[in-house]
C-alpha cells in the first residue's frame, strides 16, 4: 500500500517550507495558508490521476497543520480545554490529567517521534537536552511548561511533562467565579495587593499557586512598577509597567548560567515598586527576604503542605545560602516579612481551592513565628475566622476600610441598616 493523501500532502508541504524558510512554530499562519494551497492543488490532480483520494479535508488540513506547525500527536491534547497536564513515561504510555484526575490515553508513540516532539518543543526556547544537561525546563508558545528528563537519569525513555498554564483565570474574580474562594476572600486579597502587603502563596503540586500568585499580580495598581524573576516564564502580568525575567542555562562550556538569585538581585537595581518571585525554592529565598524587609512590597510561591509549613520552610531555604546565615537572624527576618500567606490544595473531585488565609503578626515565640487565622475550611467552605491581618495602617493610607472588607454580608447590611 502505498503512502495516503494525507502523508504526500504533509511531505509536499514540508518541502515548501523548507525552501521558503519557514519557521513553522513561529509563522503558524503562514503554514495554514500554504496547506490549504497544497491540499487544493492536490484535490485538483487527483480528478484525473491515480493519486490516493483525500477525503474529509478539514480533518487532513488539521492534522498537516499540527504535525508541521504543531507538535503532532500531542496537538489535540494541547488544544483541549480541558486537559490539565500531559506526560509521556515510555512512547506507548501517554498519560493526561483532567479535573485533577490522570488517566491513561490510547496514544502511543515511537520513541523517535516523543524526541523529535522534544527538539521541536525545544527549537525556539533556545535551551537544550543532552547528557551534561540532562534537565530541561522551558515554556511553550502556548505558555505551556515542558519538563524533560533524559536517559540515564531515567531508566529507559525520556520522561516528558507539558503543564498547561490556565490563562483563562487571570484576576481574582474569575477565580471566585469558578470556585477557587469565596467573594468575601477574594475583596480582602484585592485589598492586601492594593495595600502593598507581601504575599506568601503556598501548597502542593498542581495546586493551583501560579495562577493565583497571576490573580494577585492583577490586583497590583497600574501605577506600579513591577518586576517579575522566574525560572521559566509563566506569569502573564497585565500591568502597564512591567519586566519579566527568566534564568538561563548553562551554555556548552559550562558558561552563562543566570540563577534566580542572581535575578532576583538585579531585579532590585530596576527600581520595582513590586518584586514577584514565581517560586522560590532554594537559597534566592535568602535575598527575596532582604529585598521585602527593606520594604519593597512582593509576592512568591513555594511548595508546603499548610500556611504554617510555608514559614518554616521560609525560614528554612535561606540557611542553604551559606554557613554564615543563621536561624536566629532568618526566623525574626521572615516573621516580619511576609504579611499573609495564602494556602491551596485540591480536592477529591479535583477542583483547586484555597484553604487558608493566614495573617503573620511580626512577632516569634521560642523560634516559632504567631500567626493569626483570617479565613479558614469549614465544612468544605472557606469561611471568615476572627483575625486581623498585619499593618492595618496600610490599607488606611490607601483609602482601604479593613473593618468593612472583613465583615460578612450579614454583618455589613446590619451595620448599613442601622446607619
Amino acid at each position: 500500500m502505498g503512502p495516503s493523501a494525507h502523508a504526500l500532502v504533509e511531505t509536499e508541504v514540508r518541502e515548501l517550507v523548507r525552501r521558503r524558510g519557514i519557521d513553522p512554530i513561529a509563522e503558524p499562519e503562514v503554514v495554514a495558508r500554504l496547506i490549504e494551497d497544497v491540499i487544493g492543488d492536490y484535490r485538483d490532480r487527483s480528478i484525473n490521476s491515480t493519486l490516493p483520494p483525500m477525503g474529509d479535508v478539514a480533518a487532513a488540513s488539521r492534522a498537516v497543520l499540527d504535525a508541521v506547525a504543531g507538535f503532532g500527536p500531542l496537538q489535540p491534547l494541547l488544544d483541549d480545554p480541558g486537559v490539565e497536564e500531559i506526560w509521556i513515561n515510555e512512547p506507548g504510555r501517554v498519560f493526561l490529567a483532567r479535573n485533577g484526575r490522570s488517566e491513561l490515553t490510547t496514544l502511543i508513540l515511537s520513541a523517535e517521534q516523543v524526541a523529535e516532539l522534544v527538539e521541536r518543543m525545544l527549537r525556539p526556547t533556545g535551551r537544550r537536552i543532552d547528557l551534561s544537561t540532562p534537565f530541561v525546563d522551558a515554556m511553550l508558545p502556548d505558555g505551556s511548561r515542558l519538563h524533560v528528563v533524559i536517559p540515564n537519569i531515567t531508566r529507559r525513555h525520556m520522561a516528558v511533562n507539558i503543564r498547561k498554564f490556565a490563562v483563562n483565570l487571570r484576576s481574582l474574580d474569575e477565580l471566585s467565579a469558578a470556585g477557587s474562594l469565596t467573594e468575601h476572600a477574594a475583596r480582602f486579597l484585592e485589598a492586601s495587593v492594593v495595600a502593598g502587603l507581601n504575599v506568601l502563596v503556598a501548597g502542593g503540586t498542581q495546586a493551583g499557586k501560579t495562577t493565583m500568585l497571576n490573580a494577585l499580580c492583577g490586583a497590583i495598581p497600574g501605577r506600579e512598577r513591577v518586576v517579575t524573576v522566574e525560572e521559566v516564564f509563566e506569569l502573564s502580568l497585565r500591568s502597564p509597567d512591567v519586566v519579566a525575567m527568566q534564568t538561563r542555562q548553562a551554555n556548552l562550556e559550562g558558561t552563562g548560567e543566570i540563577p534566580l538569585r542572581r535575578l532576583v538581585k538585579e531585579a532590585l537595581r530596576m527600581r520595582p515598586s513590586r518584586l514577584i518571585v514565581g517560586e522560590v525554592r532554594q537559597e534566592e529565598c535568602l535575598d527575596l527576604l532582604i529585598a521585602l524587609n527593606s520594604g519593597l512590597p512582593g509576592m512568591c510561591s513555594l511548595h508546603a503542605n499548610s500556611a504554617r509549613e510555608a514559614l518554616v520552610k521560609m525560614c528554612t531555604l535561606p540557611l542553604l545560602a551559606g554557613e554564615n546565615v543563621s536561624a536566629a537572624f532568618v526566623v525574626p527576618t521572615v516573621a516580619a516579612s511576609v504579611d499573609l500567606v495564602v494556602h491551596l490544595g485540591i480536592d477529591g473531585d479535583g477542583r483547586r481551592r484555597v484553604r487558608e488565609i493566614a495573617g503573620v503578626t511580626g512577632r516569634v515565640e521560642r523560634d516559632v513565628i504567631e500567626t493569626t487565622e483570617i479565613f479558614t475550611s469549614r465544612r468544605g467552605r472557606l469561611d471568615r475566622a476572627d483575625g486581623y491581618p498585619p499593618h492595618t495602617e496600610r490599607y488606611a493610607a490607601a483609602g482601604i476600610d479593613l473593618v468593612e472588607v472583613l465583615a460578612a454580608r450579614g454583618e455589613r447590611a446590619d451595620r448599613v441598616g442601622a446607619h
